[in-house]
């Protein structure tokens, strides 16, 4: 995530950045492996010694001939959340209040991007807020939206969910109105057109 793009003082180190993706690792590893963990301590010498080199590696090559395309992509998955979480939490603790929601919402974009719940020019398009250079002329049933917004509200329909927006406002500007004079728009249900966005 371009974190720096928040405030200039929001950097981290790598070698910060590798004990955090180690911990996901070992997180990872004990959930998947929680036998080998205690197979392992029964294995070790009685007099403290750890196992020889070739022990250890002969075990390493089982596990890897072991693991089938399924558990791959299981643990590739498992990897990848571990890591995603982990690194949220860590820069979550080190990250201004005001600034908590903003990166959250940063990070739930960049996975359902890559997970392809949205396209990226949806999201750029929220971002970005493209602005109409000549927006056509506001109607009377749509003056409750301020001037200076209807061009902004224009730009929405060059991204393909929004492209009928202007003619649905003016075909239900009443509903419009409504849900955008009301105190808390974000948990009351959108006008009819737009209900299943």
């Amino acid at each position: 995530m371009e974190l720096t793009k928040i405030h200039s003082f929001y950097k981290f180190s790598l070698d910060s950045f590798i004990i955090v993706v180690k911990r996901a690792i070992d997180i990872v590893a004990e959930a998947m492996n929680p036998k080998k963990k205690v197979a392992d301590d029964e294995e070790k010498p009685e007099d403290g010694e750890d196992k020889p080199a070739e022990a250890v590696e002969s075990g390493e090559d089982e596990e890897a001939g072991e693991m089938t395309p399924r558990t791959l992509q299981k643990r590739v998955n498992a990897l990848t959340e571990s890591i995603t979480y982990q690194g949220f939490n860590y820069t979550r603790r080190g990250t201004l209040e005001k600034h908590k929601l903003i990166i959250a919402t940063m990070l739930t974009f960049k996975i359902m991007t890559r997970h392809k719940l949205i396209k990226q020019d949806e999201v750029d398009a929220l971002i970005r807020k493209e602005v109409a250079t000549d927006p056509p002329h506001q109607e009377e049933s749509l003056k409750f939206i301020p001037e200076s917004a209807w061009a902004a509200v224009k730009g929405l329909e060059s991204t393909k969910v929004f492209e009928h927006l202007l003619t649905n406002m003016q075909s239900e500007a009443l509903q419009w109105r409504k849900w955008y004079s009301d105190q808390e728009p974000e948990i009351v249900e959108l006008p009819r057109a737009m209900k299943d966005l």
